[in-house]
């Protein structure tokens, strides 16, 4: 029965989740806290007693997908060259990256690398549905796509890879920009009569500023904490040496050094907040 205690409760319960295993078992391995949670289950709300790490509560932002049909994106990559896995032949092509969709098998490809990207760019278009996730294996040979229900995802926001001159985003900034961020809080403060002019939470989305991660996925994606070190980032590849000495301020935040043989930053966390649940976040 739903728990209607408070309206914080309330909340919490529609966001529990179960681990089917006894009660009374002796192992502690299921009960303990993974690394891989982060941003999906929160690492403080779980009960005291028997149930202690089984139950669990997911993060704030976390989402779990519905799922979407695969065959227009079958039929998609099919036009942008996939050869079908029935007429491929292995001896003529033994280099050709294999296509998966949902674990099965659809075709090979030639240029994988123009072919992710294309399909990359069509979810951040908003032309594929934002829940799909596009995984490239670049030592197994493999792509792999998955749209279907039960996946959890997380949003994070994106970073420019490549220069547009179209939109002038400059390489490694953020896809959210000033403006869109200006237009965000002008519409909180006067919503406008007519829905359909409403960016919200979606206008993100569609912008391609906010992009939804699943645990696959985020293995192939590198992802940096704040905007400010993406901001250290740049500017320690354009060849500026940063002072890491920031005074003797006792409240700074603690950072690992920064690498740099790091590959280009593809997203950035919202906020380290958002690993948090309901509970854990009042």
């Amino acid at each position: 029965v739903l728990n209607r205690y408070t309206f914080a409760s309330t909340l919490s319960h529609l966001r529990r989740t179960n681990t089917p295993i006894g009660r009374d078992g002796k192992l502690a391995k299921p009960r303990q806290l993974h690394n891989t949670h982060w941003g999906l289950v929160c690492p403080a709300e779980t009960p005291e007693g028997q149930a202690c790490g089984l139950v669990k509560n997911l993060s704030l932002m976390c989402y779990v997908s519905v799922g979407s049909p695969s065959e227009p994106l079958i039929e998609f990559m099919i036009n942008r060259g996939m050869e079908v896995v029935e007429e491929y032949e292995p001896l003529r092509y033994p280099h050709a990256t294999k296509i998966f969709v949902n674990g099965v098998w659809v075709g090979v490809h030639q240029d994988p690398k123009h072919l992710v990207s294309q399909v990359l760019d069509t979810r951040r278009k908003s032309y594929l549905q934002y829940e799909v996730s596009l995984v490239r294996e670049i030592r197994d040979q493999e792509f792999k796509i998955f749209s279907d229900a039960g996946r959890v995802m997380r949003p994070v926001f994106t970073v420019q890879q490549e220069d547009d001159p179209e939109t002038g985003l400059a390489k490694g900034h953020l896809v959210l920009s000033k403006d869109l961020v200006n237009k965000l809080a002008k519409e909180q403060a006067e919503p406008p009569e007519d829905e359909s002019e409403k960016i919200g939470w979606e206008g993100l989305i569609r912008a391609g500023a906010v992009e939804y991660l699943d645990a696959e996925e985020e293995e192939t994606s590198m992802i940096c904490m704040t905007p400010e070190d993406l901001e250290l980032y740049r500017a320690q590849k354009a060849g500026i040496s940063l002072d890491d000495d920031a005074g003797d301020d006792p409240n700074r935040r603690l950072k690992t050094k920064t690498n740099p043989t790091t590959h280009m930053y593809t997203h950035c966390e919202i906020h380290p907040s958002m690993i948090l649940g309901i509970c854990a976040s009042i």
